[in-house]
């Protein structure tokens, strides 16, 4: 498993609106874009009675880890249990798929449902509940418009609308109500070993100021 850099920025409705136009004539949309032109995204993270992630976001430890569930466009038949790590300055992402069934059970914690999924990353998980007394916290939505590159392996996403709850139980609902976390757009850059020029320039990040922006942990604090 190779580490990716990952850089984030803040921008407002002007870049948005001229960055979006320039990657349109370099880069390629997600292939999972819809006719939108955006797809929507609804995480739902796990934390401990200690908030051991905010707080180790929030210290800026140089090794991390953060579990969470995902889906895409509000369709459950496809769900995913990620496990994102930071280790210096490179992130790692690790997944494996869940069902609408071992979501529900999760929810209601039976967490032994873990055990029937046979991956490693599903066994682990089940081990961190068990000795990190991980349990789910927040969901966070937000609409996200992607794009890639080939030279990098580079991916740009533009994400907007963010908002959350901590009603955990509706996480499986199209309906569930959720408020507004900030009305920050939110650049994110991922690269496996370099960032072309091309893109540099299309970006204009040689002068913005990184962010160390969480949406988790942005959420929580709503």
């Amino acid at each position: 498993m190779n580490g990716r850099h990952e850089l984030k920025y803040y921008i407002n409705n002007t870049e948005y609106a001229q960055l979006r136009t320039r990657l349109r004539a370099v880069a390629k949309l997600d292939k999972n874009t819809g006719e939108t032109g955006c797809y929507t995204v609804r995480s739902l993270y796990f934390d401990n009675y200690a908030d051991k992630i905010v707080i180790e976001k929030l210290a800026g430890l140089s090794r991390r880890e953060k579990f969470r569930l995902r889906y895409y466009n509000k369709d459950t038949s496809y769900i995913r249990l990620e496990k994102k790590s930071k280790i210096n300055s490179l992130c790692y992402k690790e997944n494996t798929k869940l069902t609408a069934e071992h979501c529900a059970a999760l929810l209601t914690k039976d967490y032994d449902c873990l055990k029937t999924i046979k991956t490693s990353l599903a066994l682990e998980f089940y081990i961190k509940i068990r000795c990190q007394n991980l349990r789910p916290k927040n969901i966070v939505d937000y609409h996200r418009e992607a794009y890639t590159y080939p030279a990098g392996n580079v991916r740009i996403t533009l994400d907007s609308n963010i908002r959350t709850s901590n009603c955990v139980a509706g996480f499986l609902d199209p309906q569930l109500t959720t408020i507004p976390v900030t009305n920050q757009l939110i650049l994110e850059i991922k690269y496996d070993g370099f960032l072309p020029g091309i893109i540099q320039d299309v970006l204009q990040i040689g002068w913005r100021s990184q962010t160390e922006f969480s949406k988790y942990v942005i959420a929580r604090h709503v």
